[in-house]
């Protein structure tokens, strides 16, 4: 299975698929049955044993393809259907009425019977065996019954087994369809997960930004450690600290306004005048007044 964070569409997990499990019983069978029944000379023997391969095998390279494909997972799904249900369903048919045996109606209570059987790997509740009498007691015992029921019995055993895995076949195309209708492909899939990447990026970004400003108490407009900023002796906005950069306090820390260079009041950064003075900016007899950067 895919991860469902990731690129790759929901694929794999065929074993656990009913439809599987009953076509791999039939392509067993149907290769004891075709042993047992069919000449391996004839031509009909090797491709009613492809049919049913075909049935099982396009099951589990469908769910592969899954992956990066719901149009190559349906096409496969639909390609085991149609072996089952075009080419090996009309060989047994033929084998019954070339050999002029009976198939059973689809609603005669002996194959209403086998049907409610091959719905349980084994069948609940059967009676006790009589000696020497063969029964099919489920799905797991169809290879078993085919290898020792008289040919009539195990071809329309077989057609019961097969018209099953058919039905879950066409109904597992049919729920594909409507999965790729609501939620469309790969390609659907690619956008939506890199958009998906995109947003997670950003909000990692903004979670980062934020617990920076959270984690530093100073107001990051003044470069101060967590004091407060004075305002300017000269146009009464708030401060920041620099660094004299040269002349005699060149290395220093002092408050410089946030105005400058158009405003150059300065303050020593020892100064412990209230944050809160609105010196008046004509007064002109203010030592701090001497501009340092």
């Amino acid at each position: 299975m895919s991860d469902p964070d990731g690129p790759l569409l929901p694929h794999g997990g065929y074993e656990h698929l009913h439809s599987y499990k009953v076509a791999q019983a039939v392509y067993d069978a149907t290769v004891v049955f075709c042993d047992r029944f069919i000449e391996k000379g004839s031509r009909t023997h090797d491709p009613m044993v492809q049919a049913a391969r075909s049935g099982v095998r396009n099951i589990s390279e469908g769910s592969g393809a899954a992956a990066t494909s719901r149009k190559s997972e349906m096409l496969l799904t639909n390609v085991a259907h149609a072996s089952l249900a075009d080419e090996l369903l009309r060989d047994f048919e033929r084998f019954l009425v070339h050999r002029k045996l009976r198939a059973w109606p689809k609603d005669a209570p002996v194959t209403l019977t086998m049907r409610e059987r091959l719905k349980h790997d084994l069948a609940p509740d059967l009676p006790p065996v009589p000696v020497g009498t063969v029964r099919l007691t489920g799905l797991a015992g169809l290879v078993d019954f085919v290898a020792r029921a008289a040919p009539e019995l195990a071809a329309n055993a077989m057609l019961c087994a097969t018209h099953q895995a058919t039905y879950l076949l066409r109904r597992q195309v049919e729920s594909q369809g409507r999965d790729f209708v609501e939620h469309g492909g790969f390609s659907e899939r690619l956008h939506a997960v890199r958009v998906q990447a995109r947003e997670r990026k950003k909000s990692d970004a903004g979670k980062k930004s934020d617990a920076g400003k959270k984690s530093d108490g100073s107001d990051k407009s003044d470069g101060s450690d967590g004091v407060a900023a004075p305002v300017c002796p000269w146009c009464g906005k708030r401060m920041r600290q620099r660094t004299a950069r040269k002349g005699p306090h060149s290395g220093q820390p002092f408050w410089g306004c946030a105005s400058y260079p158009n405003c150059k009041g300065t303050r020593d950064l020892s100064d412990k005048s209230d944050p809160s003075d609105m010196s008046d900016p004509s007064d002109l007899s203010d030592p701090q007044r001497k501009e340092r950067v």
